[in-house]
């Protein structure tokens, strides 16, 4: 009877004991396109962060990319590992590719997949471009850093060490079924239901954090797809290593033509911004180094409207960069992977950057009037101000004598060295001291 009642409990516990898979449930679905920046580690970590606060099933990352910056690439390696959920590169559309920076990223994932007519590898590390436009190869030290890493990734997913490590050393690309048949990517899928279809039931080849290897069960999971923003759209262009080197040469030749044609400050105005723009579009910074460095640059061009006015020049051109500065500052997740602010407080921040934006406009711009008027008007006290009136001549001025202007007496001096008579009226061009430098006129009423 004990042995009975002990056997439906351990059945009992069997049944309801908690396995570790990824059960139904949500499936996000984002999209990573271009080259591997620091944008692109804002976008990982935001896009995981999302799937991991609604405790999804997976997230699955549409990559296609030539490569791009290591630094940022190891961010996103970093981020990957440190995943709740599992993360699901897919190599995709067909003609896409998973190349050089791209190739790690993917095999940091949970499990790799790839449409027809894609390719990965050919992840060599190189140094940037002669001043001729040849490749300058990374010396061995740091090949050899990269294989050794490319290799642990490989080996700690079970994947096909020797195989990536030709991906470096000799710069070798494969197809889908090639990397199928030697056991670098999981599945070969047509589309995501497709990929669905066939990555459930599988499990990951890397441990997710918290919950170890996790088996997929996502045939049936309501997808989510998370679209990029207006931003990443214009970042994914701006980042372009064509477009962002045209941005900086057509910045500096604006700085260049502004600089000799002064007064102008057009060229030099958009020179500067596509200047800042093009240095964004390296990829060095993140949205958040990219929008202090707008801001920064906004308040230049406000500081310039109140010195060298431009009758609003610098202060639209201030206000759209401290607009567009302050959407990236405030965009993106934190180090902890939170949201900096709520999507609704975000809503009404974006309100508060513009209506900011506005008013310094106006303050700087007004500003800037009143200094002009200030520079224009003639000034009303001092001997600067005698400047121009006609006073009468009480005492000849042959060339020195009295003037009377205001009802008082003054010293005065003959510009030309001609005679002034008594009772001819001598207008100011001049004050030397408490001497009037006058010239005779005819025809204009004393004190004018």
């Amino acid at each position: 009877m004990r042995l009975n009642v002990a056997l439906v409990i351990l059945v009992l516990f069997m049944v309801f004991l908690p396995s570790v898979s990824a059960q139904g449930g949500t499936v996000y679905v984002a999209k990573v396109d271009g080259m591997i920046t620091g944008y692109t580690v804002d976008q990982f970590d935001r896009y995981i962060s999302r799937a991991e606060d609604a405790n999804a099933s997976a997230i699955i990352i549409e990559l296609n990319t030539p490569g791009g910056r290591a630094d940022a690439m190891q961010e996103i390696v970093t981020r990957i590992e440190s995943a709740r959920v599992p993360v699901i590169i897919y190599v995709y559309p067909s003609g896409g590719m998973a190349a050089s920076a791209g190739t790690y990223i993917a095999l940091s994932s949970h499990l790799i997949a790839m449409a027809p007519g894609t390719v990965i590898g050919a992840c060599r590390p190189i140094l940037g471009y002669g001043q001729n436009g040849s490749i300058v190869e990374a010396p061995p030290k740091i090949t050899n850093f990269y294989v050794a890493y490319l290799r642990e990734l490989a080996r700690m997913s079970g994947r096909n060490e020797t195989l990536t490590a030709e991906f470096i050393t000799e710069d070798r690309s494969v197809t889908p079924e090639e990397a199928m048949k030697y056991g670098v990517i999981e599945v070969i899928a047509t589309d995501l239901d497709d990929l669905l279809q066939k990555a459930d039931g599988m499990e990951t080849k890397m441990p997710v954090k918290g919950k170890g290897k996790v088996v997929l069960h996502i045939k049936n999971a309501n997808v989510v797809y998370l679209e990029p923003s207006f931003r990443d759209t214009v970042v994914k262009y701006i980042t372009d290593p064509t477009i962002a080197y045209l941005l900086l040469n057509i910045g500096f030749i604006g700085l260049i033509f502004g600089f000799l044609t002064p007064g102008w400050h057009v060229p030099e105005t958009i020179g500067a911004i596509l200047l800042v723009l093009g240095l964004i579009g390296l990829g060095y910074f993140g949205y958040h180094s990219a929008g202090l460095i707008l801001i920064v640059l906004a308040i230049i061009f406000f500081i310039a409207e109140a010195l060298t006015p431009t009758f609003g020049l610098f202060t639209v051109a201030g206000v759209v960069t401290f607009v567009i500065g302050g959407i990236l500052l405030f965009s993106g997740t934190g180090a902890g992977g939170e949201y900096l602010v709520t999507s609704e407080t975000y809503s009404v921040l974006r309100i508060a950057i513009l209506v900011m934006a506005i008013l310094l406009g106006l303050f700087f711009l007004f500003g800037a009037a009143t200094v002009v008027r200030a520079h224009r008007k003639k000034p009303e006290a001092g001997k600067e101000e005698l400047i121009g009136k006609v006073g009468k001549v009480v005492e000849d001025v042959d060339p020195e004598g009295v003037v009377k202007l205001r009802g008082e007496l003054w010293k005065a001096e003959s510009q030309d060295g001609s005679r002034i008579p008594v009772g001819e009226k001598a207008k100011v061009v001049e004050v030397r001291g408490l001497t009037l430098i006058v010239e005779k006129v005819g025809g204009v009423k004393e004190g004018e």
